[in-house]
């Protein structure tokens, strides 16, 4: 285990610590499957913001479908990380504050991958908030929800009552299924589900 200096997740510094010394627990390696499958199944391509980006694999996945996606981190690491993945398409990531930053267009998409439980807990209304305020009525929430009561985190796992409470006053659950290729932290623990953005 690393030894370090930066203690707190709603730092930039804390994610660039970690990646500078390539301890990325959360980093898939590349395009989860039921991703795949949900954006082979798309009837058309979409416009897609994935935050709190990481190493960005499934943007790659996205742009050569098509899609007009454009993944966001916070943490320059994070970012330079990304671009290098991304290569010659690195312009379609962007260093930004997820809770500040405003798309070009409007968004079909919000990809989560380990966003939310990225955030200490007193910080999802926030988060649930800015994904309903940058989605439209019929605009989608779809990704990987963590599950898991550890007081200790990132990633702060979320329980469904909790899920159910931040997202219920705007989004409809269409999809919750169960995952077969997590990675050792979230083995057992997450879901993939897709919302629904319902009009106020």
């Amino acid at each position: 285990m690393a030894d370090f200096q930066t203690r707190d997740p709603l730092s930039p510094a804390f994610w660039d610590e970690r990646f500078e010394k390539q301890f990325t627990p959360w980093d898939h390696g590349g395009v989860p499957s039921r991703l795949r499958s949900f954006v082979a199944g798309s009837p058309a391509p979409l416009r897609c913001l994935i935050p709190g980006c990481g190493s960005a694999y499934e943007l790659v996945f996205m742009l050569d479908h098509g899609w007009d996606a454009t993944a966001i981190d916070f943490s320059p690491a994070a970012v330079a990380a990304a671009r290098a993945v991304v290569g010659a398409r690195a312009g379609q990531v962007v260093e930004a504050d997820f809770f500040a930053w405003e798309p070009a267009a409007p968004l079909d998409l919000i990809y989560e991958r380990a966003f939310l439980c990225a955030m200490p807990r007193a910080m999802w209304p926030q988060v649930a908030a800015r994904w309903a305020q940058l989605l439209a009525p019929g605009a989608m929430l779809a990704g990987y929800f963590f599950f898991d009561d550890n007081a200790k985190g990132p990633p702060f796992g979320i329980s469904r009552e909790k899920l159910q409470e931040l997202l219920a006053p705007h989004f409809d659950c269409l999809a919750d299924e169960a995952v077969d290729d997590s990675i050792a932290v979230f083995a057992g623990k997450e879901r993939w589900m897709s919302w629904r953005r319902r009009a106020d």
